[in-house]
């Protein structure tokens, strides 16, 4: 008896005499099941025979399966209030709930949140002069090409794919093995987004380079994506080590690209949204032919080496070695409303290869796919607000949040694929935006017209009480820095940063009480001291280890797809911040910097708070720093001065970005 196929429904059962025996049945069959074991769980018959519940005319009518189609703009928002098609739709929402936006930014707040948004470093002395002393009324437009043209921007926006990519250079788990080439898939990551390849070919790379450019060796190192996770390659069985890999595979392109949870559909039916058992499985029958394992061996690149690939079954209950009926590989049911069938768009690509995996990025990637497009458009949002529009960016199924603006997502998601997925096209009309420009607190430079500093306080308050989760978007979401924009920043502010791009990582000294945990050859600092100066992104990304300093500021670990970091309030961080080696020696070639670039006390103070904030200090900041300083009685001592560049580096409005 197979009670795979049963409904497990609890019956409504009227006394609990009845519910006894029922449950004590229910038991036994479970218990007849665990003892016949696995030999009645070995089917031959065929996808035909696989029984699931059918997909509804109800089911398709959730926001994130409907069609996707492109908005009107917002007809009854007042047009004159409106400088972008985007902050139409966001300005008919706040006069909805009667919410006035605060004003804009200024100008020194608003270049400082664009460099540290674009590119992860803060503008130099001279690039904040040339930006203040830019009359000309499309300067933020100019500047914001020059970022997304910049280099900087790949190194710092890349980082975010690897989180849900759940790169690391290790495999984890006991040993922790070292993958030596993984290196080349962080920097063809970040070499694609400078390159802006478009997001369609950036995705279909990741899925089937091998099999979409045969010839390119960097075509091919893109599907590390697939297997990026963690892998055991000394386990016993390898057939549960490549049934691991594929569940993994599976339920990553549907979080990460598709925003759906389908991995939950690895046991059984999905409890809420409209995902199969069998949909899970034939979605990673897809991926069964290219994963290939040894024992012993890490495995990091998809490749079909059969020109007859097994046939794919559905494993009963998620156990690796309880193989149910065979499955066919084929596009999601829920998404597939079109009946698009993955065999004829294969039979219809060239090459050697089954053409499985390049005919399901043919289907992700059209234009009218219901998910792709605003997923990545809800990401991009999400990278320069904290939040999406919807905020549950690897859920947007009928557990996650529905959008707050769901036009605005359409009408975003639309205008990618017009503008032929391009990213970088994606980041400026959002950057460009009132709603982008808007300020987070009462600065008193604030370019607005005759508010004073309490009336400007009383808007922010009337904003704030209205809508406390600012789902209207009345004003900018001031964010902190991750980790490594903290080291990247303390490295660039202090003159010490080494802009060498791409090429293998790098490992910096540990603590002490970090090393004497770790086995021999597991952190091997690399000799070169000026390699330990490189932007972040180029950090030795072991899975089973961290710096202290992404540690304390909520780095993932690369085990699961990591969405939305996680950011919490801890003392570890001010203790990373205030006492570290790290920050001592940050702050002492901070110190050496002042001496060598500015001549008198007060230059000196204007240029701290210029390369840390991005402003100058106010007459009294001046004042109690020179007071500090000269406590001692000697005005130029160096211990004092580091002191006071420490201080700068654990103030709020340095790890924050308003």
């Amino acid at each position: 008896m197979n009670l795979r196929w049963m409904r497990y429904e609890t019956p409504k059962i009227a006394s609990s005499h009845h519910r006894q025996n029922w449950i004590a049945t229910t038991l036994a069959l479970w218990a007849c099941l665990v003892v016949q074991g696995h030999a009645q769980d070995d089917f031959t018959s065929s996808d035909s025979a696989i029984e699931e519940p059918p997909i509804t005319a109800s089911d398709r009518d959730h926001w994130a399966f409907r069609p996707l189609q492109r908005p009107s703009l917002p007809a009854w928002s007042p047009a004159s209030k409106a400088n972008h098609p985007i902050d139409t739709f966001i300005l008919a929402q706040l006069e909805l709930r009667d919410i006035d936006p605060v004003p804009t930014a200024s100008r020194r707040v608003l270049v400082r949140r664009l460099f540290l948004d674009l590119t992860g470093l803060p503008p130099t002395p001279d690039e904040l002069r040339q930006w203040l002393d830019d009359p000309r009324p499309d300067a933020i437009e100019r500047l914001v090409d020059r970022l997304l043209a910049s280099p900087q921007l790949g190194e710092h926006q890349a980082q975010s794919w690897l989180d849900l990519a759940r790169f690391a250079e290790t495999d984890g788990f006991e040993h922790d093995k070292i993958r030596a080439e993984a290196w080349r898939y962080r920097d063809w990551v970040i070499q694609a987004i400078n390159q802006d390849i478009g997001y369609d070919r950036f995705i279909s790379l990741q899925l089937a380079g091998d099999e979409i450019e045969p010839e390119d060796p960097q075509a091919k190192i893109a599907t590390t994506f697939c297997l990026a996770g963690p892998d055991m390659p000394d386990i016993n069985s390898q057939d549960e080590r490549k049934n691991h890999l594929l569940n993994g595979i599976a339920a990553n392109v549907g979080s990460v690209i598709m925003g759906l949870q389908i991995g939950c559909a690895q046991c059984h039916e999905h409890k809420f949204d409209p995902i199969s058992h069998a949909d899970f499985y034939r979605m990673r029958a897809i991926f069964e032919p290219a994963v290939n394992v040894k024992k012993n061996i890490s495995v990091s690149l998809l490749e079909e080496v059969n020109p007859s690939p097994a046939k794919s079954h559905l494993r009963i209950r998620g156990d690796w070695d309880r193989l149910g009926p065979e499955v066919v590989p084929s596009f999601l049911r829920i998404v597939n409303s079109t009946d698009s069938h993955l065999q004829a768009v294969a039979e219809s690509l060239p090459g050697e290869t089954t053409r499985r995996r390049w005919a399901l990025a043919k289907w992700l990637t059209q234009d009218q796919h219901p998910l792709t497009s605003r997923v990545i458009v809800n990401r991009t949002w999400q990278q320069h607000f904290g939040h999406g529009l919807s905020r549950s960016p690897s859920d947007f199924g009928y557990m996650g949040d529905a959008p707050t603006h769901p036009l605005l997502l359409d009408w975003l998601a639309t205008e990618l694929t017009k503008g032929d997925w391009s990213l970088k096209r994606l980041h400026r009309k959002i950057v460009c935006t009132d709603a982008y420009q808007r300020g987070s607190y009462p600065d008193l430079d604030m370019e607005t017209d005759s508010l004073d500093l309490s009336d400007r306080l009383r808007q922010f308050k009337s904003a704030i009480e209205q809508d406390p989760r600012n789902l209207t978007l009345a004003y900018f979401p001031r964010q902190r820095l991750t980790g490594e924009s903290l080291r990247d920043v303390m490295l660039k502010i202090s003159g010490s940063l080494n802009a060498q791009q791409y090429g293998p990582s790098f490992r910096p000294p540990l603590p002490q009480e970090v090393r004497q945990d770790l086995l021999k050859g597991q952190w091997d600092v690399t000799p070169e001291s000026n390699q330990h100066r490189r932007r972040s992104i180029y950090v030795f990304a072991r899975r089973n280890l961290r710096l202290p300093l992404f540690d304390s500021f909520d780095r993932p670990s690369g085990n699961e797809s990591c969405a939305r970091r996680y950011e919490s309030t801890t003392a570890l961080q001010s203790l990373q911040l205030l006492n570290s080696d790290f920050s001592r020696e940050i702050s002492e070639r901070l110190a050496l910097r002042l001496k060598a670039d500015a001549v008198s006390p007060e230059s000196k103070v204007h240029l701290l708070f210029v390369l840390t904030v991005s402003r100058p200090p106010t007459p009294a900041e001046v004042q109690e720093v020179l007071s500090f300083v000269q406590s001692s009685g000697e005005e130029d001592l160096p211990e004092r001065w580091k002191d006071v560049c420490l201080a700068m580096l654990n103030t709020n409005e340095f790890v924050y970005v308003d």
